[in-house]
């Protein structure tokens, strides 16, 4: 579902903005609905962390926005490409959100998803490197609001901290709407194809996928559900080719870096699996049996 976001940013012709604008005010609205119906309530442990968890809203809205702009300027591949320089922004949020160890192997690896962008975007047009802009930026805003969301989850159920991330995001489209003019019944005025994308890209690509990912999550466990997320940009090439014959328009230079990327953000996740049952594997002591 995730890797068929790119693909719709194309489907739905509509600007990057109002997009955007639907798809986090339904999503939102049917997450509500499911944790209605489920209970649990919608209650945040803290002002503060709700406060925060608002603020991290305000960077999914500007990681989405940024995103569609990417697709529109020029493919749905390079949107998707731009995107997988969130591990290069991870790397070096992590150490100062999360108090981690600065890891020197993730940075190697980052630098070698730049030199893959670099072969990918070679011989671009002027409109393709403002899309280049629009989708590393995007990639920004995606580690800002994943190593936000890994701390929240600390104190706070996933499926609270995504409604009102959705809600402080709907709020925050409502205000670039309206500053931009665009706040008017000009948006609802679209075709029958684009709104059944609109409902797919909210419900199917967003609310459903995210409650499916948690309940995947409890069954297979995080690392298969990261792997499988971390596929993402493999969905959006392959859809892109036989939806939109974007092999058509992209040079063999483009694929080439592309295979890069992906497998470089494959062997993060490989990498990080190992070292995590090493670590998971060594013996602990107890400081009372030591002399």
């Amino acid at each position: 579902m995730w890797g068929f976001t790119g693909i719709l940013g194309k489907l739905i012709h509509l600007e990057a903005s109002v997009i955007v604008w639907y798809r986090v005010i339904i999503a939102f609205l049917a997450l509500g609905v499911y944790m209605s119906i489920k209970g649990g309530g919608f209650k945040v442990s803290s002002r503060k962390k709700l406060l925060q968890i608002l603020v991290v809203g305000i960077f999914v809205g500007a990681h989405w926005l940024t995103f569609y702009q990417s697709i529109q300027l020029s493919t749905a591949s390079l949107g998707i490409l731009c995107l997988s320089t969130t591990t290069l922004h991870v790397s070096w949020l992590e150490p100062l959100v999360m108090k981690k160890k600065f890891s020197k192997l993730e940075m190697f690896l980052s630098i070698v998803v730049v030199i893959g962008i670099y072969i990918a975007t070679d011989n671009f047009s002027p409109q393709e490197y403002e899309a280049l802009g629009y989708g590393l930026v995007s990639a920004f805003f995606a580690a800002l609001f994943a190593v936000s969301n890994t701390k929240l989850v600390e104190t706070e159920s996933a499926s609270i901290i995504s409604f009102y991330e959705l809600v402080a995001a709907s709020i925050t489209l409502t205000f670039v709407l309206f500053f931009n003019g665009q706040l008017n019944f000009d948006l609802l005025v679209m075709t029958g194809e684009d709104f059944f994308w609109l409902l797919f890209l909210a419900l199917a690509c967003t609310s459903f996928a995210f409650i499916a990912t948690i309940i995947v999550m409890e069954k297979l466990g995080t690392f298969t559900v990261s792997l499988s997320i971390n596929l993402e940009p493999i969905y959006t090439l392959i859809l892109a080719v036989f939806i939109l014959h974007e092999n058509e328009v992209l040079n063999s230079r483009f694929y080439f870096g592309a295979v890069i990327i992906v497998l470089t953000v494959l062997a993060d996740t490989i990498i990080k699996n190992i070292s995590n049952k090493r670590e998971k594997s060594k013996p602990s002591f107890n400081s009372k049996h030591v002399k």
